[in-house]
């Protein structure tokens, strides 16, 4: 038996267990170690109706997505219809956002790296039609400017849909259309869909989230995110060794399974090179490229993105150096205990690479200032707001808005504790995470921004 075989074989005896301790409902699982590519499936795809998954289940990816729109945006660099330092205005002329200087110099390769500084969670539903993206692109106008281009990343769901739309314009085509003729069909993937409408000729999965907090999570109300959000991550499902599929060609520098190149050996080496470096933002990824997440883990370097949709969260894991991929697809409750053991598993046996702990707290974190963090940091998504009690306890209160509170996100509040210089953790994990919280900017003054990944703006103090 080989290895990747006994790796395989101990995922698949492991995860119903791991699904029943944390209240996931179904989860898949590939494997890829040279050329072989070993799957498994546990649980059920809808509680609602007990169907039970499979390994040709299909999961959403979400922010995966990413990768793809990334994929698709070099394949026009590759044909010389693109380039990267252009402004995207040189492609979209109608490009607005609130500020018009910011606008007007925000390049291609700014979107890709989630440094072009405008406000990035917008999911603005623009209907379901072929120009959804379009629509989606031009209600941006007033979308506020967070920082200079290129001062610092703050992840940007938004930006991805602006460069789906120069995809669409390059091709005269819609995005949908795109990603299929350009990377589902040449790679073969036979079990990947964008939407509802094609994801329901498959066995799909259904996103589930709880009615409350501490709750049993149960089918989403919703399946999906808007159309209009598709070159982000608000539609695109797949089976597990489907996303291994494409991990493969950019492990193979851009060759195809039949040996045709679909990408560029230089653009697919160029997607995982290092372009801005992050803060320590827990699963979050030490560098990015353009598009790869980059972790910088003990063994060597690993690529990847994650990926959250309605109750549906994804794993994607490559180790370049030793030719070995995982991805992880689960469907609701809490997947990071499945996303540390299985995946931490498979790194280590099949590649030698660890997977760091995650950030936890001390059992006694020293006392800090925190008079530099105090104050109202706000995004489209939410308010948080940052106080310190009488006992120089620190909170922090998030109030949700726009599509989170149609979704019944609750309003929390977290006791926050120090860690490291300005960056601080909840004493207590949320959705299994003790989440970084960086204050950044703060030098000898207030903070500017609250980054969790975004970065959120200071609007009081």
């Amino acid at each position: 038996m080989s290895q990747l075989s006994e790796v395989g074989g101990w995922v698949e005896e492991r995860l119903p267990k791991l699904l029943a301790d944390n209240g996931v409902p179904a989860a898949a699982v590939a494997i890829m170690a040279g050329d072989e590519i070993v799957d498994t499936a546990s649980g059920v795809l809808s509680k609602a109706t007990g169907v039970e998954a499979t390994t040709d289940s299909v999961f959403q990816v979400g922010s995966i997505t990413k990768l793809w729109t990334s994929t698709l945006i070099m394949q026009l660099v590759d044909e010389g219809r693109l380039e990267l330092d252009a402004t995207v205005r040189s492609y979209l002329p109608e490009f607005r956002i609130a500020d018009e200087d910011a606008a007007a110099a925000i390049t291609v390769r700014q979107l890709l790296c989630h440094v072009a500084g405008f406000e990035g969670d917008i999911f603005t539903d623009t209907g379901r039609g072929d120009d959804c993206v379009e629509k989606y692109v031009a209600t941006l106008a007033d979308v506020p400017q967070l920082f200079a281009p290129g001062e610092m990343f703050s992840y940007n769901n938004a930006g991805f849909c602006v460069l789906g739309r120069v995809v669409e314009v390059l091709r005269g085509k819609p995005y949908e259309q795109c990603l299929r003729e350009q990377l589902i069909t040449p790679l073969g993937l036979t079990h990947t869909a964008h939407g509802p409408h094609e994801a329901i000729m498959y066995r799909a999965a259904v996103g589930h989230i709880p009615p409350a907090p501490d709750a049993d999570p149960v089918p989403a109300p919703v399946w999906a995110l808007a159309p209009s959000n598709a070159p982000a991550g608000s539609m695109l499902t797949m089976r597990a060794r489907d996303l291994l599929g494409f991990a493969r060609m950019h492990l193979s520098d851009g060759a195809g399974p039949d040996g045709t190149s679909v990408l560029s050996a230089a653009s697919a080496r160029a997607m995982r090179a290092r372009q801005v470096e992050l803060p320590e933002l827990g699963l979050m990824g030490d560098a990015w490229g353009l598009g790869f997440e980059l972790f910088d883990f003990p063994g060597g370097p690993v690529i990847g993105h994650d990926g959250g949709t309605i109750g549906q969260n994804a794993f994607l894991r490559i180790v370049p150096d030793r030719n070995v991929a995982v991805s992880l697809l689960t469907n609701g409750g809490n997947p990071m205990p499945l996303y540390t053991e299985l995946v931490g598993t498979v790194l280590r046996e099949l590649a030698g690479v660890e997977l760091p702990a995650m950030p936890v707290p001390a059992d006694e974190p020293p006392a800090v200032d925190a008079s530099r963090y105090l104050g109202t940091y706000s995004s489209s998504v939410a308010d948080q707001v940052v106080s310190q009690d009488d006992e120089g306890r620190i909170w922090l209160e998030r109030t949700p808005k726009g599509i989170f509170v149609e979704l019944g996100e609750p309003v929390t509040k977290l006791e926050l504790v120090s860690w490291r210089g300005d960056t601080m953790l909840p004493r207590e994990p949320e959705h299994g995470l003790h989440t970084p919280h960086a204050f950044v900017g703060a030098g000898a003054g207030p903070a500017r921004y609250l980054h969790t990944g975004r970065a959120d703006p200071r609007v009081s103090s």
